[in-house]
């Protein structure tokens, strides 16, 4: 009994939670510090290399958002070549903050500091995960009242499982727009239900101005507008909602730069830049076969992401309604549900795709543990037992697969990419064949090829290939090796001189 009084003192103390928090922080920055110095080499490392590549042309050349280039000149991502190396994917505001910070501090690599940044907004994201499931689960502190519904618990639990997923730490510290844009749609969502309970009118203007700042990274993050409109409705009625001016008036706002933006990138580049997009949502037919529903359900959310152990607490928190707004976790993964059906073919590919869901899959495990603590129609040690040993299982299980993430595969493009640039100049254009991954031409620091997309003669003299790097000593490179000069060659890579 002590214990318990004891506790229950400590609990209700003032601002108890945000000491709780603040602790989640600081250890979820910490995890996220493993390997922040690595090279792009690990895990979708050629997705990676072309978003540092942006921010590298910007720390060369100067921040231009209008004209974003890169180091890929190849048709290999958009049919055409690409002379300029131009670049039109998300809008480069990540680029452009990466590109700052290594100009402010130079003495930490770019890699590095696009790690940091990631990791900076995914804190941003624990903060508010925090604030929506406290929103969400919990109850207002009462006086001499302890417990799951007397603090934010819901809230912490929210942020906790956020902080610690092993895949979300993993895609939390990738040099990728993801975690930005994650941060500024959970701000957005925040400040959203801030106008919806009543508070300044300001909050509709901002949660705009943050859905817009998100679209504009991933445009597949407009289907957390689903939770928005449901609580809309809960606020102003099924019909009502639709009659409100500020409503619509956030709707342009959040539209109108990503339109803006679509519109210019295809007026200016024709094409060239842009990489095809079309096969992302059901490019080989994979929606609904059996396959999709393997991929999606089973072994990405059901082993990769929750461990299988962590299921239990997932499904628990959408057998029973929210408090505050009872749907509100339905909503929230039936959205996310809705976005990898649309978005099928590159949610089955690329496993970092799912980074946009770990919003909703947390705030389903939080309410899915909190309803799992509390309940009284079995045993209590034995039910509390069960939930902490799935929970541990999950994060175990999902770390043993995730800890590969993080490996270096291919530390030879490292060191050819070093030899490029100490034999060749900072203008050279090279060819670095690795079946069409950017990560080795990023390596050289050389704006070039990964692929060898044309005769080579052609390549030579109308496209101006200089130089070609390998690090595979395939038929192609023998033939290149006997037609032209070998600069360097050693039993990890050939480097040789087309001109």
């Amino acid at each position: 009994m002590l214990i318990k009084g004891l506790s229950k003192k400590i609990i209700n103390l003032p601002y108890f939670e945000y000491g709780v928090l603040t602790l989640i922080v600081v250890m979820a920055l910490i995890v996220r510090l493993y390997k922040i110095d690595s090279p792009i080499a690990d895990w979708h490392s050629w997705r990676q290399a072309d978003t540092s590549s942006v921010s590298r042309t910007f720390v060369k050349d100067g921040i231009n958002l209008l004209y974003p280039q890169y180091h890929d000149l190849s048709s290999t991502q958009t049919s055409y070549e690409n002379p300029r190396g131009l670049r039109y994917v998300e809008f480069p505001v990540f680029n452009a903050a990466h590109a700052l910070l290594y100009k402010l501090y130079p003495n930490w690599s770019l890699e590095m500091w696009g790690r940091l940044l990631s990791v900076l907004f995914s804190l941003v994201s624990v903060v508010m995960m925090f604030l929506l499931g406290r929103r969400f689960f919990d109850l207002p502190a009462q006086a001499g009242s302890a417990g799951p519904d007397s603090i934010g618990v819901g809230g912490l639990l929210a942020a906790f499982f956020f902080a610690f997923l092993p895949f979300n730490i993993y895609f939390s510290r990738v040099i990728l727009p993801e975690p930005m844009a994650v941060a500024f749609i959970l701000v957005s969502l925040w400040f959203f239900i801030r106008w919806i309970d009543g508070k300044w009118a300001i909050n509709i203007f901002v949660s705009a101005f943050f859905f817009a700042m998100a679209l504009l990274l991933k445009p597949y993050i407009g289907f957390y507008a689903l939770p928005m409109v449901y609580l809309a409705v809960v606020k102003f009625g099924l019909v009502g909602w639709l009659k409100q001016p500020k409503l619509w008036i956030f709707l342009s706002l959040s539209l109108i730069p990503f339109l803006s933006w679509r519109i210019w990138m295809n007026q200016i580049t024709n094409l060239v830049g842009i990489p095809h997009w079309q096969w992302a949502f059901n490019g080989d037919n994979i929606r609904f076969r059996p396959a999709w529903w393997y991929w999606i359900f089973s072994a990405r959310l059901g082993q990769l992401i929750l461990g299988i152990g962590a299921v239990l607490p997932f499904l628990f928190g959408m057998v029973n309604k929210a408090k505050a707004f009872p749907y509100i976790v339905h909503i929230f993964v039936a959205s996310q549900i809705l976005y990898m059906t649309v978005v099928a073919t590159a949610s089955v590919r690329h496993d970092y795709y799912q980074t946009l869901i770990i919003p909703a899959v947390c705030l389903s495990l939080a309410y899915g543990t909190l309803l799992l603590w509390n309940l009284k129609e079995f045993n209590k040690f034995l039910t509390r037992g069960i939930l902490i040993t799935s929970i541990l299982i999950g994060f175990a299980l999902s770390a043993y697969q995730v800890k590969e993430y993080y490996k270096i595969n291919h530390p030879e493009i490292i060191t050819a990419g070093a030899a490029v640039q100490r034999l060749t100049p900072p203008d050279a254009r090279i060819i670095a064949p690795y079946n069409g991954d950017t990560a080795f031409l990023y390596q050289t620091n050389r704006n070039g090829w990964p692929f060898v997309t044309l005769p080579m003669e052609y390549m030579i003299k109308r496209l101006g290939a200089e130089y070609y790097v390998s690090v595979n000593f395939d038929k192609q490179t023998q033939e290149v090796m006997e037609q032209y000069k070998v600069l360097e060659k050693t039993d990890q890579y050939v480097i040789v001189k087309l001109f």
